[in-house]
């Protein structure tokens, strides 16, 4: 059992069940116990009522005088005593007409005992020394048994029912008790990187639950402290680094101009240039991460049907795609709009085709497929280039992380799907990457959420 819920109920019904049964078996014990006890008080009341029958004198009496003084009583008594009376010497004296002959059962050293006869069944036996008689009374258990079983019977019932009972009040009380479990659980799925400012509200009860909360407060805390410096770092580093590749790219591109310079140095300014588009690019990609995590990027959404957005510049990548030997396959599925800003999601599509053609081998396809499945627009890119295993698909959009074929040169910075990524989220949807399904290759994709509106046709 996974739910911590279902633990709880499970563990309360058990000790609730126990314990239930645990009374029950006592109960039954003790009230088996009561009933012999008063069985054998009536056996003793009877007895006391015999020997008042017979007198003072009943030491001198014999069979017959017995027979009579006490068959008067023996007989309003027939249906709940059986009773005999006997003499060491004479054998004997005196049985009542309800044992029809038969001797009651005779224990040896037990003066109370239980017996069974014929044709009458189990009796709870006490004898008593009259001397120099002894008086033997038998008392029906029967009853007692029928009450013992109904009673078993109604604590089964009830037992039942409290299973069934504990079972409700445990799944409540799990519920209930996991409440505040769960609303910490919900608070902290909400605090992401672009959400770090709420907090897991703590109660005024100062139990468990409110330390765990507060300690997740002070996580938190740390978290966006950690989150606000590298951002502001970010910002800051990438803000302060235009002004020095300005000024170098100036100087170099002055040195180009004046002419003043052999070929190999001439070279060298143009690789120097080079390499100076390439960090200033990716001081603007950091830029924009910066912002975008920091909720500083504001995406135009505007509703549109998507193949003809990518229809728009299909012809662009066909002809990147031919003149770097590769093939290109576009096909689009369903009709829909969606909201989407035209310049940002651009590049989402190029930067991931980018991708798929620098990982397919001379000759390859590159598949893009649009579709609209329910309540989202699918767009999915599928390359024949050696793959990611599940792992590297994970950490393929965070920064700076690079895959690249071996003997191949990757001159990326690293950072354009973790670009991708919150581009993606700006819209309000997702995009993952995962292994094509027939061996062989990546496919990334992402999905935007379905909108219900019509796209307005110019009149």
């Amino acid at each position: 059992m996974k739910s911590i819920g279902a633990r709880i109920t499970f563990w309360f019904v058990l000790s609730v069940t126990l314990t239930l049964a645990c009374l029950f078996v006592a109960g039954h014990q003790l009230l088996k116990n009561y009933v012999i006890h008063d069985l054998d008080l009536l056996n003793a009341t009877e007895f006391g009522q015999i020997k008042a029958r017979l007198g003072s004198d009943y030491p001198t009496l014999n069979g017959a005088i017995i027979n009579e003084r006490i068959r008067q009583t023996t007989e309003y008594a027939s249906v709940l005593f059986y009773i005999s009376i006997d003499s060491p010497k004479q054998g004997n004296l005196f049985r009542s007409k309800n044992l029809a002959g038969n001797p009651l059962p005779d224990v040896k050293g037990k003066r109370v005992y239980n017996g069974t006869i014929p044709g009458i069944g189990e009796l709870r036996i006490a004898e008593f020394v009259l001397p120099p008689f002894d008086v033997s009374i038998g008392t029906p258990v029967g009853q007692m048994r029928r009450a013992m079983v109904a009673y078993s019977e109604v604590s089964l019932a009830l037992l039942l029912g409290m299973i069934l009972a504990s079972i409700v009040i445990g799944l409540g009380l799990s519920r209930l008790m996991l409440r505040p479990v769960r609303l910490i659980g919900e608070t902290a799925n909400r605090i992401r990187s672009d959400n770090l400012t709420e907090r897991i509200g703590v109660t005024g009860v100062d139990d468990e639950i409110s330390d765990l909360a507060r300690l997740l407060n002070q996580m938190f805390d740390r978290l966006e402290s950690s989150f606000t410096q590298v951002r502001q770092f970010s910002a800051e580093v990438s803000h302060e680094l235009k002004t020095p590749l300005s000024l170098v790219r100036l100087h170099a591109e002055k040195l180009l101009a004046d002419g003043n310079l052999d070929p190999t140095q001439e070279e060298a300014i143009l690789v120097q240039l080079e390499e100076l588009a390439r960090v200033n690019h990716m001081v603007d990609e950091l830029l924009f991460l910066s912002r975008a995590e920091a909720q500083g990027v504001r995406m135009s959404l505007v509703p549109q049907d998507p193949h003809h957005f990518l229809q728009s510049f299909e012809q662009d990548v066909r002809a990147l795609a031919e003149h770097q030997g590769r093939r290109l396959r576009y096909t689009h599925r369903g009709e829909g709009v969606v909201a989407f800003e035209e310049r940002w999601l651009r590049q989402v599509v190029l930067n991931i085709l980018t991708n798929a053609l620098r990982a397919s081998p001379p000759g390859g396809l590159i598949t893009l497929r649009s579709e609209f499945v329910p309540r989202y627009w699918r767009v999915s890119v599928e390359d024949e280039g050696p793959g990611l295993t599940m792992d590297q698909c994970e950490r393929a959009f965070d920064r700076f992380v690079r895959f690249h074929q071996s003997g191949e040169e990757d001159r990326g910075s690293g950072l354009g799907l973790a670009i991708c990524r919150s581009i993606i989220q700006l819209h309000n949807g997702r995009i993952y990457a995962e292994p094509r399904a027939d061996g062989g290759g990546l496919r990334v994709v992402f999905e935007l959420p379905a909108s219900d509106e019509r796209v307005q046709n110019p009149v």
